[in-house]
């Protein structure tokens, strides 16, 4: 979540930011869904492997340790970083920008201004010349968020005092909303709130909440939050159900890309084909906490190869204090288990994977385990992996959405991560975190009018 950090930086650079003074009707948007192309073609896959468990990890900590701070279709793109991206238009004219879909998080916010600063980005060129970048001066309906406005306070504080410090009166402020810090699992980025016009392809919304960053580390493109909180993409637009079929991505930035269908009309009905389970929100969430954002679902049980995993009951439900649970988080690339619900699950594959030696080598380099040496295999069979919900819905994973090859094609790798065996469990946070990497071909749908979340494999395209 933001915090009101304030930074000599941001205000060396106002003045390259703001030198400006300051639809139709339809039921559903669509929006192209892809990945977002970081260009390492020079990356092998055993790096590959290596750098997602450890962001994924890296996100997980992120997660478990949050701290308070009618319909239209836009394409969905896989990327070889590990998640999916939109491409969004701000401003009049409007500008097209490039956004990290994340159903983690609650903030959309793209890099801004022509001198935005980008520290260990993963891009094609080594300057942050090549990212692309809003420029606020070239809109006509972009404005600053002053701090008074109860937009500032989705972001802040929701008491203006505390949003207005610099003001003797809170009636007649004209200082703007304070700067924003978004730390990140795997990267940060700052900046100042601004509204302007959101241009949907069939729909233009006004007075859009968004965040104008002069600067990120790690974040080499801007990220639309689709999470529960106030300044999301759904929230903002008014959604009452959004859906999405992630295209498989094997790590090399494809062309294909599939949609994210925004339903502004959604009616009680469900969609065909679909398997349901409620959408459920942590108990002691409120807005003024970081796991009020997040989407719950009620995980029941695991199985492998058809036997149920042993898993203690407080892993799948939250507890008193919010701990615990299931979340459903596109932003992650392969799924986070605690220790607690992970090693169970390691053992169930490692007792049902018989006659394939381990690959402690490989388990060392990637982080991921375990890892099956199957050179000498002239046919493998691996147990099947199956997640049960609440409602008796079932997510039986094709094996190339939980195995993945390792470098050369002698060895596979389980592609889900816990914490380290080091040290205490994190246990704060949901328990599991079901990550894109598992949902490859899947249809996935949050209703959230009817709360619900529901799921179906098919081919994306």
């Amino acid at each position: 979540m933001p915090s009101s950090l304030s930074f000599a930086l941001f205000f060396s650079l106002l003045s390259l930011l703001f030198s400006f003074i300051s639809s139709s009707n339809s039921t559903t948007s669509t929006v192209p869904l892809s990945l977002f192309n970081t260009k390492h073609p020079s990356q092998d896959l055993y790096e590959k492997l290596t750098h997602l468990a450890s962001i994924s990890l890296a996100r997980a900590n992120y997660i478990k340790k949050s701290q308070d701070s009618p319909v239209s279709t836009t394409p969905l793109y896989p990327q070889s970083y590990g998640g999916y991206s939109i491409t969004l238009s701000f401003g009049t004219p409007p500008q097209k920008i490039p956004f990290i879909m994340d159903t983690g998080s609650s903030f959309v916010w793209f890099p801004c201004t022509t001198r935005y600063l980008c520290t260990n980005c993963s891009v094609s060129s080594a300057t942050s010349q090549s990212i692309p970048t809003f420029i606020p001066k070239s809109s006509s309906s972009a404005r600053v968020v002053g701090c008074l406005n109860p937009k500032c306070g989705w972001i802040h504080s929701n008491n203006p005092n505390s949003r207005c410090q610099d003001c003797e009166s809170t009636t007649n402020c004209k200082q703007v909303c304070p700067p924003y810090i978004i730390l990140y699992g795997s990267g940060s980025t700052g900046g100042l709130a601004l509204v302007d016009t959101l241009d949907l392809s069939n729909k233009k919304v006004p007075n859009f909440l968004v965040g104008c960053s002069l600067f990120s580390s790690k974040q080499p493109a801007g990220i639309a939050g689709l999470g529960r909180g106030l300044a999301s993409l759904p929230n903002q637009l008014g959604v009452k159900k959004f859906s999405y079929c992630l295209v498989s991505h094997k790590f090399d930035d494809t062309g294909k890309s599939s949609n994210l269908v925004l339903d502004f009309n959604a009616s009680g009905e469900k969609t065909a084909g679909l398997s349901y389970t409620p959408l459920l929100k942590n108990p002691v969430a409120s807005e003024k906490n970081a796991l009020s954002v997040y989407y719950y679902v009620s995980l029941r049980k695991i199985t492998v190869g058809g036997k149920k995993v042993k898993i203690p009951y407080k892993y799948l439900t939250p507890d008193s204090n919010g701990n615990g649970g299931s979340i459903v988080d596109s932003g992650t690339t392969f799924t986070f288990m605690n220790r607690g619900v992970f090693e169970p699950v390691l053992d169930a594959f490692v007792k049902q994977v018989k006659g394939i030696p381990r690959s402690e080598s490989i388990e060392i380099i990637t982080g991921l385990k375990p890892c099956f040496n199957i050179s000498r295999q002239e046919t493998v069979s691996l147990p099947e992996l199956k997640f049960h919900y609440k409602g008796g819905a079932e997510m039986t994973l094709p094996i190339a959405n939980y195995f993945s090859f390792a470098g050369e094609t002698d060895v596979i790798c389980l592609t889900m991560v816990t914490d380290s065996a080091f040290g205490p469990e994190l246990s704060t946070g949901p328990s599991i975190i079901l990550g894109n990497f598992q949902m490859q071909n899947y249809l996935v749908e949050f209703d959230l009018k009817n709360e619900k979340f529901g799921f179906k494999q098919q081919m994306c395209k």
